[in-house]
């Protein structure tokens, strides 16, 4: 009897032939409704919550999403609302308010602001005179204009002071990307002038004629941008740009970073492990600074799933985007699905720093076209997403996913490369499969093996549904019946398995709302016999 022992790290890979997959057997052919961990194993995504019992517009879908204060705002329709728990969603586009703010009473008393965008929105956060901030919302739609909201208070809203006016840029100037630098709204997108980016006064966000202000017109149009340590990181379709001292009209510059590098939508772009990541025709990549100061470099992020996103880059104008970066996880997710892609066709990406770099895998399920995370009033980070029905969502909270208040599964899988325990030409008849897991409640996943590419000359095994892992508990902090006392951290699942190939292929895979878990790696016991 011999053994061959499996490491579960690397994550996705779908670009390495199969030679080359027998060199790094930890990488997955299949890794969906898994993240990677950085420490080493796959685990089984969290699922979501609906955010109160209410949706903000009717079946609006979510176009845009932004923790603030000690709560969320939504874009829904042609409104934007504001809500502490999501049973109750204040309309807060008001025709223009005083500076002095209104309180509620009077706030809810106002006439609707019009705005007539139905397109994904963009947040810009200025540190002003709230305690909360100011929120500058920016739309793809046409014919709108940003827009400013401050709120000050605490407790209910009945006793909160509400501010929101909308912002000229100049004439028919109507950005759809913002982001605050510096101490100055810039704002680019428009559809009358594509190329040009413009900032605002210094501490001076909502006028565009005050001291400090401008605009720079550049040979490309302006997908996104972000502020990125002392530069201004101008993403276009072609080319990506770098702007320099923006508070000093004498130094003020624009430099290109690559003229040969675009970015396909501005809604990839996240800040992550101190550099700027986002979708590339060829890929994710990264801005990232060197050790010169104020220089910036380009790397690629996304080989080992190349296959994956070019077919999204191919069909990306099809696809909503949106993308978050979960802090506590040190993760990137991506969401695309298409305009008339149901909940349950939805697909994404998860980009995991680890010690290795950005490992990946993939989700579906989860249809976000807002996305956002970020941290509230009370240091929390909190995560949600929007979906085309209206609804908003608590993300990565509880074991299933929750469509309109619907309980669905959880489908999971993770498929290993086909595996050959070093040597292809001796066949070998399988006994026993030790699986190390981390579960985080009692679950109870299959496991499918497959004999020489399943082959129909090969006797292909059963499923074998493993027997229920339980969680382990301590003394005084489980339940009998619920939890096992004294059961180790990483339980190894043994299963007694028949077959034999020439070259193995495992599955493991889960269709539950129970609870996540981990798997860390394997040991397999066999026989080896004649060679071929």
């Amino acid at each position: 009897m011999q053994a061959f022992g499996l490491s579960c790290q690397g994550g996705l890979n779908t670009n390495l032939n199969q030679f080359q997959m027998l060199e790094q057997p930890g990488f997955a052919t299949e890794l969906e409704n898994f993240e990677v961990d950085p420490d080493g194993g796959y685990r089984r995504i969290n699922g979501y919550t609906q955010f109160g019992d209410t949706n903000p517009n009717s079946s609006n879908a979510i176009l845009g999403l932004f923790v603030y204060a000690d709560g969320v705002i939504a874009c829904s329709g042609t409104n934007i609302y504001f809500s502490l728990d999501g049973e109750s969603w204040l309309q807060i586009n008001k025709a223009s308010v005083a500076v002095g703010g209104d309180n509620y009473t009077a706030f809810t008393g106002r006439s609707a602001a019009a705005r007539t965008s139905q397109g994904q929105a963009t947040f810009a956060l200025f540190e002003g005179s709230s305690i909360y901030g100011e929120v500058v919302i920016t739309d793809k739609g046409s014919g709108v204009k940003p827009a400013l909201f401050k709120m000050t208070g605490t407790g209910a809203l009945s006793g909160r002071t509400f501010f929101y006016e909308e912002i000229t840029v100049s004439g028919v100037v109507y950005p759809k990307y913002c982001v605050v630098h510096d101490k100055h709204l810039v704002v680019a997108g428009a559809a009358t002038a594509l190329n040009t980016i413009y900032y605002s006064g210094t501490s001076d966000i909502n006028s565009f004629s005050s001291t400090g202000s401008g605009s720079i017109v550049l040979d490309d149009q302006v997908v996104g941008i972000k502020s990125f340590r002392t530069d201004l990181i101008i993403f276009c379709k072609n080319s990506i740009y770098k702007l320099s001292n923006i508070n000093d009209s004498d130094t003020i510059a624009v430099n290109p970073i690559t003229k040969n590098v675009g970015c396909l939508d501005g809604h990839s772009i996240q800040e992550i492990g101190g550099d700027l990541l986002f979708l590339s025709p060829d890929g994710f990549r990264l801005v990232a600074g060197t050790e010169r100061i104020g220089d910036v470099e380009l790397g690629s992020v996304s080989r080992q799933i190349q296959s994956v996103v070019s077919k999204i880059a191919a069909a990306i104008d099809t696809f909503t985007i949106s993308s978050a970066v979960l802090r506590s996880k040190s993760q990137y997710r991506f969401f695309y699905s298409a305009a008339t892609g149901s909940t349950g066709t939805s697909k994404g990406l998860i980009g995991t720093i680890t010690p290795n770099g950005f490992e990946w895998s993939e989700t579906i399920g989860i249809q976000a076209h807002g996305f956002a995370s970020g941290f509230n009033y009370s240091n929390v980070e909190k995560i949600y997403h929007g979906d085309s029905a209206g609804y908003v969502y608590n993300h990565n909270t509880g074991n299933d996913f929750n469509p309109a208040g619907t309980q669905t599964n959880i489908n999971a899988r993770y498929k290993t490369p086909n595996l050959d325990f070093g040597d292809a030409g001796t066949l070998k008849s399988l006994h026993y499969t030790k699986i190390s897991f981390t579960p985080e409640g009692t679950v109870a996943p299959t496991l499918q093996i497959s004999y020489d590419f399943d082959s129909t000359d090969r006797l292909q095994p059963p499923l074998y549904v493993l027997d229920t892992i339980p969680t382990p508990a301590v003394f005084s902090a489980g339940t009998f019946g619920t939890s096992v006392f004294g059961a180790s951290q990483d339980p190894m699942a043994r299963q007694a398995v028949q077959g034999s190939g020439h070259n193995i292929a495992f599955k493991i895979y889960s269709q539950d709302t129970n609870a996540p878990y981990s798997i860390n790696g394997f040991y397999v016991d066999y026989r080896p016999s004649g060679r071929r």
